[in-house]
């Protein structure tokens, strides 16, 4: 098992606020991530709609709807459930590829899996 990698301080994950955004290694391709919190809980996901493979953001690192309920696509509207990713509506073909966090010590890590590696420089 791998370690897990420290993403950010946990305060730097708000409700329905900005995103996190960091890099991972996901199918031997370097890829974009975001981390969020949604109902107290740290969550993350590929930055990858399953329609069109782009990035979720309207804005940088905006990736909720105007309510804070809602992941939404920026480019054709696919909105997701921010608890798991899974689809709630628009063109969306299943749900994004989650990232297992965990939280202690006032620090949001990540957990990589088989086919979900850090980027190594």
């Amino acid at each position: 098992m791998d370690e897990p990698v420290a993403l950010c301080n946990s305060r730097d994950l708000v409700a329905g606020g900005l995103a996190v955004p960091f890099d991972v290694v996901y199918a031997g391709q370097t890829c974009r991530a975001f981390a969020i919190r949604f109902k107290g809980l740290p969550q993350a996901y590929l930055n990858r709609c399953t329609h069109v493979a782009m990035e979720l953001d309207w804005q940088p690192n905006r990736v909720f709807d105007d309510s804070g309920h809602w992941l939404l696509c920026a480019s054709h509207g696919a909105v997701y459930r921010p608890d798991t990713g899974q689809c709630a509506g628009g063109p969306c073909r299943g749900g994004l590829v989650k990232i297992t966090l965990s939280e202690r010590d006032d620090v949001v890590y990540w957990h990589g899996a088989y086919n979900l590696k850090p980027v190594l420089f």
